[in-house]
């Protein structure tokens, strides 16, 4: 399942949840965006967000923007109803 994300780096602590946009789930990472780090920390924190594998949770676009969108590998219906929850904080 693809979804839209909004990353925030240098955060004072990492979490995800709330919306950004219309349907964006926020990733606050405090990795700072230098040489990828950041993104690989959204990565991280989204595959633990959604209880998967670091390996299920994989970039489609965005490499050096704050907005990107990740592909999760799993069961579709519970990841939407992960999304959901975390949309709502």
């Amino acid at each position: 399942m693809r979804l839209a994300i909004r990353v925030k780096p240098g955060s004072s602590r990492e979490g995800v949840g709330g919306t950004y946009g219309d349907t964006a789930i926020v990733v606050r990472v405090c990795a700072r965006a230098v040489d990828g780090k950041a993104t690989e920390a959204a990565l991280r924190a989204v595959a633990s967000a959604f209880r998967v594998p670091r390996g299920a949770v994989r970039l489609v676009s965005g490499t050096t923007s704050r907005d990107k969108v990740v592909d999760i590998e799993g069961n579709d219906e519970e990841i939407a109803e992960r999304a959901a929850r975390l949309r709502a904080g």
